[in-house]
């Protein structure tokens, strides 16, 4: 016999209903020799109140005379299977007097399970109580399982798209929790290599953070996989489990399910009491959970790996200085997307050319590795093309034609602010990005709203529009992680920041601080700030 069917087969608590004390007495006696506990009651009413009690325990099957002195069987077998609380509850009806074949059908029709004429054979009585109690153990338990492989399936989303570790963790507990309807403890061991204790006291209960060393991630795992790849269950007896974690809420013997997706990489374990998983479906139900949770923790260890990866490079593509230009203060301001969000192609660069100072800000389509790669190639080729002395536009023209020849379908915005010599004037060219601002000494502040289409388009690029200047001129260029907001208009975020840079402070490097403190916090995409004052006039004979 497998575990589940002597689980179903297993004693239960039965309720004995009938008026007659003799007939009562050796129903008990029975069912009692036979291992049951017997709930007694000597009328339909009696019997209605003791399922009805909040505080007792519900007996899993009842044995019901059909003649009653209050009311008659049928009613109180009606009224049990009419509650949502006692519907699931089988009921076996017994008669000495209703014994034809109307007595049964019509017992049968109004929601017995069973019907036995006295006088009854002990063993047949017995066998039907089993039955019944069998029967009814596993429509319970497909209906439970019905709702644990639903409950499965939320906690697995849950861990799959939870973000950051810490919203992981209390998916995965709270989802074994949940899903065992039981207290639940996992330990894990985070991204960034620091071991975490959580245990969750029961379902829909928050998490709860302990101490954890750093064996014993190792300890765990040396009671089921060792070091090899797979999913174990272990039975931890509870001694055993509180030298293991002493801070551990959960007593008594726990069900330990260890999990490594990789040889050598940190296991993933996650326990519950042991009778919170005393079938095997429950414990395959856990086992599948906990696979899940491995293989999402995993993905996410991954993810951070490669995008702390993918950062490292991308900054090496940016310049590691600003170019120190006399008359001229710049400052510059770039963070990166969220430690959760793919990385951009947001890039800057200033450098002095034959024909002035060249500031660019740009930004490649797209959120990946290759955007970044991208980003980097055209920033190289820029810096090629500006040296050579090619007035603005002819340099968009050439980074068009280069980007269509290297990343045919990639589009790219690009704006360029060159600033002559002697700092009176501002040649824009702009290739579809965010507008340049120019700030005026004066307390005026405009956008520079000239643009030519985006790189790789293969279009042409109309020449630079050229702007005077006067000593005290700022210039921001910017790109739209900045400033844009799903739920707003573009346009209403632009004359927000021009705003907020009119009631910002005068002085440059606080000013892009002001800028980013003020629009830049939360955002899921990198954020490039290059800013520009004019100071004076230049001393062009150099």
């Amino acid at each position: 016999m497998t575990d589940t069917a002597r689980v179903d087969s297993a004693p239960g608590t039965v309720l004995v209903i009938d008026d007659d004390e003799t007939n009562r007495y050796i129903l008990t006696s029975w069912l009692t020799r036979a291992g049951h506990t017997v709930v007694g009651a000597a009328d339909g009413t009696e019997g209605l109140a003791l399922l009805a009690d909040p505080r007792g325990r519900l007996p899993e099957a009842a044995v019901i005379d059909v003649q009653l002195p209050d009311m008659s069987g049928f009613e109180v077998c009606e009224r049990i299977k009419a509650d949502a609380r006692t519907a699931y509850l089988p009921v076996i009806h017994v008669s000495a007097v209703a014994v034809n074949t109307e007595d049964h059908t019509e017992g049968l029709r109004r929601g017995a399970d069973a019907y036995l004429d006295q006088p009854i054979d002990p063993d047949e009585f017995l066998a039907t109580v089993t039955a019944a109690l069998r029967y009814a153990r596993a429509r319970r338990r497909a209906e439970l399982l019905t709702l644990r492989l639903a409950a499965l399936n939320r906690a697995t989303l849950d861990v799959y798209r939870a973000v950051g570790f810490p919203s992981f963790t209390t998916a995965a507990t709270g989802g074994a929790a949940t899903l065992m309807s039981a207290p639940a403890t996992a330990v894990l061991l985070s991204p960034q290599g620091q071991p975490v204790h959580s245990h969750a006291p029961g379902p829909h209960a928050p998490p709860l953070s302990l101490p954890a060393g750093p064996e014993l991630l190792d300890r765990l795992a040396a009671s089921a996989v060792g070091g090899d790849t797979g999913i174990e269950v272990a039975r931890i007896p509870g001694a055993r489990w509180r030298a293991l974690l002493p801070l551990d809420p959960i007593r008594g013997d726990v069900l330990l399910v260890v999990a490594r997706t990789k040889r050598n990489r940190p296991p993933v374990c996650v326990a519950v009491p042991a009778d919170a998983a005393r079938t095997t479906d429950e414990r395959e139900l856990l086992r599948q959970l906990v696979s899940a949770i491995a293989l999402a923790l995993e993905a996410l260890r991954t993810f951070n790996e490669e995008h702390a990866l993918a950062l490292a490079l991308q900054r090496t593509f940016l310049p590691d200085r600003l170019p120190s230009v006399p008359g001229v203060s710049l400052a510059v301001r770039y963070r990166p997307a969220s430690d959760h969000a793919e990385i951009g192609g947001d890039f800057y660069e200033a450098l002095e050319t034959p024909a002035g100072l060249l500031l660019a800000i740009g930004d490649v389509a797209g959120h990946s590795l290759v955007a970044a790669t991208v980003m980097g190639e055209i920033r190289h080729a820029l810096r090629a093309y500006a040296l050579e002395g090619h007035p603005p536009h002819h340099v968009l023209e050439r980074l068009d034609a280069f980007l269509a020849h290297t990343r045919p379908g990639l589009t790219v915005t690009l704006a360029l602010a060159l600033v002559e010599p002697d700092g009176g004037r501002i040649h824009i060219a702009n290739a579809g990005h965010i507008p340049p601002l120019l700030l005026g000494p004066d307390g005026t502040a405009r956008y520079l709203p000239e643009h030519g289409p985006l790189l790789g388009l293969g279009l042409p690029h109309p020449p630079a529009h050229v702007h005077p200047t006067v000593p005290g001129s700022r210039l921001l260029l910017i790109t739209d992680g900045l400033v844009e907001v799903r739920t707003q208009d573009l346009d209403d975020s632009l004359a927000a920041f021009r705003e907020s840079t009119l009631a910002g402070p005068g002085e440059l490097e606080a000013l892009c601080d002001f800028l980013l403190h003020s629009f830049g916090e939360n955002k899921e995409d990198d954020i490039a700030l290059l800013a520009l004052h004019l100071d004076g006039p230049r001393d062009t004979a150099r």
